[in-house]
């Protein structure tokens, strides 16, 4: 189930080439022993001479983001430092990253969140971006300030063992729903034959009723939800790569992700991302 290595796609990020120009984005693999229930952490830093509106269609993940927003050398009261936890984003994400900054945050992978917060049902989160003590009100008697310890060193290796002894502080506790949840979710992303919730029950061996609320107590969206997330990430990259390689063939991409025409390939599409493919596809920035 861990991967041996972050994943290098850049699947949800809008205009990725625009991002990558900008701003300092890369990941890096956790502690081994964190492997199973995260996909990676992800950390960004930036200095821009003018502001720049960054959009991410966000995955059925749950993350945990430490940022500052500032001068990273100056006054803490010259910056906005905050933690918190982001429940699986159900729109298009959109933020503004203006002057100086750092980001430092931790992709869970869909379903392996629950296991270090397990007082609640991971759709408590969903939509949602709350204060990390509201999900972590107890910190270990002997914890160092995790905002700090996180953002202030400037290697990244650092920065990585800072975020891996925050987890492990904190978790993982047992829970084979996770494991599970975690399965089904990747067998959603990766096999395209599972295109309904039918089908994905059918894979589990578990009912519609009690898939549902296992990806309700574990992933924090229903499993229709998810395969269509992972559609739209697909069309979105294809659109990407259409300013290079000509217009893809929207109708057969639709039959493909299992749309019935590709006026609903459209319409999904454009409500996620705000413009048709078509439109998005001629307005990339070109590398």
């Amino acid at each position: 189930m861990a991967a041996s290595a972050p994943r290098r796609d850049t699947r949800g990020i809008v205009d990725p080439a625009e991002l990558l120009s900008r701003v300092r984005f890369r990941r890096h693999s956790p502690a081994p022993e964190l492997r199973p229930y995260l996909e990676h952490y992800w950390l960004i830093d930036w200095e821009l001479p003018e502001p720049y509106a960054s959009h991410v269609v966000p995955h059925p993940s749950v993350n945990v983001v430490f940022q500052r927003y500032g001068p990273l050398d100056g006054p803490e009261e010259a910056a906005e430092s905050s933690a918190e936890v982001a429940g699986v984003g159900l729109g298009l994400f959109t933020r503004k990253l203006a002057g100086t900054g750092r980001v430092c945050g931790v992709q869970f992978r869909p379903g392996g969140f629950r296991p270090f917060a397990p007082a609640w049902p991971v759709s408590e989160w969903t939509g949602r971006r709350v204060p990390l003590a509201e999900v972590f009100p107890q910190e270990p008697a002997d914890a160092a300030d995790p905002l700090s310890a996180v953002l202030s060193p400037e290697p990244d290796h650092a920065r990585v063992a800072a975020l891996d002894a925050f987890l492990l502080a904190r978790g993982p506790a047992p829970d084979p729903a996770a494991a599970q949840a975690m399965e089904l979710v990747e067998l959603a992303r990766g096999d395209r034959a599972v295109r309904t919730v039918a089908r994905l029950a059918a894979a589990s061996g578990l009912s519609a009723r009690s898939l549902q609320r296992l990806f309700s107590s574990h992933v924090g969206v229903g499993p229709k939800w998810v395969i269509l997330r992972y559609r739209i990430h697909e069309a979105l990259e294809r659109a990407e790569s259409a300013g290079a390689a000509g217009t893809p063939d929207w109708a057969a991409l639709a039959a493909e992700l299992g749309y019935s025409d590709q006026a609903h390939l459209v319409r999904d599409f454009t409500a996620t991302i705000g413009v048709p493919p078509t439109a998005y596809a001629r307005g990339l920035s070109v590398p």
